[in-house]
């Protein structure tokens, strides 16, 4: 039975006949080891991105103290406002404004989605509030 081997020569002169098996296991070895690392550090990176977000606490145009009170929904998220009037100036450009926030490090809610609500029949508008627009069993105040 005959081995094959690779010829390592290394700077100082020195050439080493390792075989070939034993070679390729170091190779998977460090392939695996390589793979966990990128996966720990992805992993760890992703933990301390999520740590650093916070709720959203000013308006994205004026800067002021947000009223949970007025939102908008945009793209499956919620958006507060100081203002109405600042949800005008909202939509004229979403994209500019979502990306302070997010520069901010401000982790937007959920929307809540439109339709029946779970807990009666009842319908819903977009801002997830009861509609009386269901005309269901007049139990809408």
């Amino acid at each position: 039975m005959t081995s094959s081997f690779c010829a390592c020569h290394c700077p100082m002169g020195v050439t080493l006949l390792i075989e070939r098996s034993v070679v390729m296991k170091c190779i998977k070895i460090v392939s695996l080891m390589l793979a966990l690392m990128f996966l720990v550090v992805g992993y760890v990176l992703a933990e301390g991105d999520a740590a650093k977000s916070k709720p959203q606490t000013t308006c994205p145009v004026m800067g002021g103290k947000i009223n949970k009170e007025i939102y908008t929904d945009y793209e499956g998220k919620r958006v507060y406002f100081c203002c109405k009037g600042c949800i005008g100036e909202f939509k004229k450009d979403p994209a500019k404004h979502i990306k302070k926030l997010e520069e901010e490090g401000v982790a937007l809610e959920e929307a809540p989605k439109a339709g029946l609500n779970k807990e009666s029949s009842h319908g819903t508008d977009e801002r997830g509030k009861q509609s009386k627009a269901c005309g269901g069993c007049g139990g809408c105040s």
